[in-house]
């Protein structure tokens, strides 16, 4: 093959990928040409494809009779648009225009009349800058005249009242007078209220098509569609079911066939019959409604039918068992079946026997327990089909029969005791629940235990037991939800003694736990599965727990061992402890001290010194005195007797001591509760000095300095009344601050000097220092070095006087302060401003000797220039054309 012959396939396929290019908008009526009848509707679809516009496209549909000239009948958009032969049809609704998508709507003509025939064409307007595609698409319509006639032979509809297994047929005329060659298709459909069923359909091409419920009949034989001569249709249905009544409804479409394609042109229908079907009389009986039977005997029940059916009518039986008597057998199972062909499915346990026309023998051997209950007898009547096939006709369920099986049951008694009763919250409770006098009770019996509670009442008021905990067959606890947690914490133990014997213990008893107790003993048997059923239960007397709550009392008494002593003898206080309604008490005890507060219009403070608990663990409380830390001694004389020693009293121990004593009762587990507390009568401890007496004050030469300045405070101590060897006292002495100009601040801790000579300075966050000395044995110095503005304020020294006693301890006295002198820091503005001053100045002067020097180079070397005069030279203007 040459080149001269590949050439056409190349222009082809070229021509063909052009085109899938250029493709663009496609107007199409999916339909083809349509045959309709006159008075029927006509409905033409018409949709848009491959177009990216809008979102919604228009429609506007044209007629043409002729095939040329096409007159408008409805727009999408343009109200206007119809013509005037459509615009009463349309405002009529014969017409209508209804859109099924954005790209795609429905022309609707109702009432079809023969003048609607012709040539129907759906465009949708152009907006595009290019033509690509077709905008428009026609379908032809053929409208034929109305020659279809369906009929029944019964008008009105006619009443059929049938029974079970009957038969009955039904007619319905159907032909058409139409000049062209059409065919007709009938349907058989049963209607009951708004629900249809197709039973049996001919088609327009001679084929029988049953509905999906009656295939199974259809290919029995029992359902059948038989064409006469007269273009009649008849239904036949033989055995009829109680599904079968309804109305009964003659179907009838007319169809022609062009270019090898079918069209439904008209359907037509007709009510031919009302069907009542009587349902079959059927009972079902149990001889006995309520059997009564001992374990290990045969349990017999008999099933009675009684209908109105003819004898080739077959019985199905089905026997069930339930715990209710619930005939929709919610929870029921099977125990035997008979079907209607006397086939049997039954357990090797039970028989079911056919013992009569219409009875049917039920036999469950060695019935236990397990088969108390409830038995039903349901019944299907069945009848003969063709082909060998059955029909159910009729199903009943009997009324339930109540089997009880009576089990030899154990006898015994249940007695419950209190080993132990509680006398005060917290004490332990334990209850004994045995088993006596056991009888019928062998290897296949076991006994369980539950425990419950029922709070103490009023004799009208109702109160509901509480489960505390149960036992299943197998022994395994299960508890409520009042000992749940108390269970799992431990609090609450039950056990099994024996297998006649449980017991139940409360480890503390609570106010909570007051009220009655009592336990019920189920006894449980075994079944032949192995498995354990409940045959009794016994309940015990209950037995009521109870302890009179009365208040706790306990007293302290306390009282000191010398009645005088002076400073730095040894104080002695002994607290005597009594106590009533406490359990078994222990006692812990703490040491206060109350002395006055430093503010004479403020309540008098509470030191707390020594404390003592309950298992005899000494602490040291708020007791400060480094030089005496082991001068506080508290001891256990007796289970309620304690005594407290202070070794080298001072003046500053003045006050009122006191024993405060704590109750405590054990719980448990190395546990203690609080059973309460108490105060003792106080024991005061009061010096009568004649000493002297300490002043001081402060003085300065200098309370006004300027920043940077020395400033120099002296605390002076001054003595009253009998004179002192300086070697017999000695001073702590402390320096204070409020840097405000009144006392509204908190005071500020400077410095320390205590009568040993050690100093102590605070932390500053400014540059000045501080530095404090003693300069005699009754005057102290502080000095503020390189003070600041921060510096200024009330300064103030608080003195704490040591002298030795006659006996050379050292006593100490109560603290004293002097007032407060105000010190002033200013600012030295010379000073403060003379060394900026010189720098500015300095500055300025080499600043502008180096502009003056920088400004004279540049004049002398960078702009010096020279001037040369050239001659000019005289040149004629050049002409502006020229240029």
């Amino acid at each position: 093959m040459g080149h001269s012959e590949e050439r056409p396939l190349l222009l082809l396929l070229l021509a063909l990928l052009t085109l899938a290019i250029c493709q663009g908008r496609i107007v199409k009526i999916p339909t083809g040409d349509l045959v309709r009848v006159e008075g029927t509707e006509l409905v033409i679809p018409c949709n848009v494809s491959d177009y990216e516009g809008p979102s919604e496209q228009n429609f506007d549909w044209s007629f043409s009779s002729s095939g040329t000239l096409f007159v408008e009948i409805v727009s999408t958009w343009e109200a206007a648009f119809t013509a005037q032969p459509y615009r009463e049809r349309l405002q009529k609704g014969e017409i209508q225009l209804r859109r099924i998508g954005n790209d795609a709507v429905e022309l609707r003509i109702k009432n079809l009349q023969a003048a609607d025939q012709g040539q129907y064409k759906c465009s949708t307007p152009s907006t595009d800058a290019t033509v690509q595609g077709n905008y428009d698409d026609t379908v032809q319509v053929r409208v034929l005249s109305d020659a279809l006639q369906v009929s029944s032979k019964s008008q009105p509809a006619s009443s059929l009242r049938l029974k079970d297994g009957d038969s009955f047929e039904l007619y319905c005329s159907a032909s058409s007078t139409s000049l062209e060659h059409t065919h007709l298709s009938v349907t058989w459909e049963l209607h009951r209220g708004p629900a249809r069923q197709k039973i049996l359909s001919l088609t327009h091409e001679n084929r029988f098509h049953p509905g999906p419920q009656y295939e199974r009949r259809y290919q029995s034989g029992d359902l059948r569609l038989d064409t006469t001569g007269d273009n009649t249709y008849r239904l036949f249905v033989s055995r009829v079911l109680p599904v079968d009544q309804g109305t009964y409804r003659c179907v009838v479409s007319e169809w022609i066939g062009e270019k090898g394609k079918w069209q439904e042109i008209q359907e037509k229908s007709v009510d031919v019959a009302t069907v009542t079907i009587e349902p079959t009389a059927l009972r079902a009986t149990v001889t006995k409604n309520n059997v009564s039977v001992t374990e290990g005997d045969d349990l017999d029940l008999t099933c009675s039918i009684a209908t109105d059916q003819k004898d080739d009518i077959e019985a199905e039986v089905t026997w069930y068992f339930s715990k209710v008597p619930d005939s929709s057998l919610p929870d029921a199972h099977i125990l035997a079946s008979m079907d209607y062909h006397s086939v049997v499915r039954s357990p090797l346990t039970v028989t079911l026997n056919r013992v009569g026309m219409h009875s049917y023998r039920l036999l469950v051997r060695d019935a236990n327990k397990e088969n108390s209950g409830y038995y039903f007898c349901h019944v299907a009547l069945w009848a003969p089909g063709h082909n060998r096939t059955w029909q159910k006709v009729a199903e009943k369920m009997s009324e339930p029969a109540g089997v009880e099986v009576i089990l030899p049951e154990p006898l015994f008694e249940v007695l419950l005791n209190a080993s132990k009763v509680p006398e005060y919250s917290d004490d332990p409770t334990e209850l004994e629940c045995q088993i006596a006098d056991v009888k019928h009770a062998g290897a296949n019996v076991r006994f369980t235990v539950s425990w419950y509670y029922r709070m103490d009442s009023r004799s009208d008021e109702v109160v509901s037991d509480q489960l505390l905990a149960s036992m299943d067959e197998d022994w395994t606890l299960r508890f409520g939800e009042k000992s749940k947690q108390r269970a799992k914490n431990g609090e609450i133990v039950f056990s099994k003694e024996d297998g006649a014997r449980f017991s139940f213990r409360i480890q503390r008893t609570s106010e909570g736990d007051k009220g009655n107790y009592y336990c019920v003993v189920s006894a449980w048997t075994r079944q032949r599965n192995k498995s354990w059923m409940k045959s009794k239960e016994v309940v015990s007397k209950p037995v009521n727990i109870f302890w009179i709550a009365e208040d706790s009392v306990l007293l302290v008494k306390a009282r000191k061992a010398k009645p005088f002593f002076a400073a730095g003898n040894t104080f002695e206080m002994t607290c005597k402890v009594s106590s009533e309604h406490i359990k078994t008490p222990r006692y812990s005890v703490l040491v206060t001290a109350e002395k006055p507060a430093a503010d004479p219009f403020s309540p008098n403070e509470t030191k707390h010194i020594i404390s003592l608990n309950q298992d005899s663990v000494v602490k040291l409380e708020n007791w400060t005195d480094e030089a005496r830390a082991d001068g506080v001694v508290l001891e256990k004389v007796q289970d309620d007797e304690f005594r407290y020693r202070m070794y080298q009293t001072q003046v500053s121990d003045a006050g009122l001591y006191r024993c405060v004593v704590t109750a405590w009762s054990p719980v448990g587990g190395n546990q203690w509760k609080e059973a309460g507390t108490s105060l003792s009568n106080p024991i005061q401890i009061d010096f009568q000095t004649t000493g002297p007496t300490f002043n001081v004050s402060v003085h300065s030469d200098t309370p006004t300095v300027y920043r940077g300045d020395l400033i120099k405070l002296f605390c002076i101590i001054s003595l009253e009344g009998a004179s002192l060897d300086p070697d017999d006292m000695s001073f702590d002495v402390s320096w204070f601050a409020v840097h405000s100009f009144a006392l509204d601040k908190p005071a500020v801790l400077l410095s320390s000097l205590d009568r040993k000579g050690v100093v102590n300075k605070a932390r500053r966050t400014w540059k000045s220092d501080l530095s404090l000395e003693k300069i005699s044995v009754m005057e102290f110095l502080l000095q503020v070095h390189g003070s600041e503005d921060q510096d200024f304020g009330n300064y103030f020294c608080a003195v704490i006087p040591w002298v030795k006693s006659t006996t050379g301890s050292w006593q100490r006295e109560t603290e004293i302060k002097s007032k407060p002198i105000f010190v002033t820091v200013k600012m030295d503005v010379l000073n403060a401003f003379k060394y900026p001053l010189l720098i500015g100045i300095s500055l300025s002067t080499i600043i502008g000797l180096i502009s003056c020097l920088i400004g004279y180079c540049s004049s002398h070397w960078c702009c010096k220039k020279e001037v040369q005069e050239t001659r000019r030279e005289r040149r004629r203007l050049m002409s502006m054309e020229m240029d």
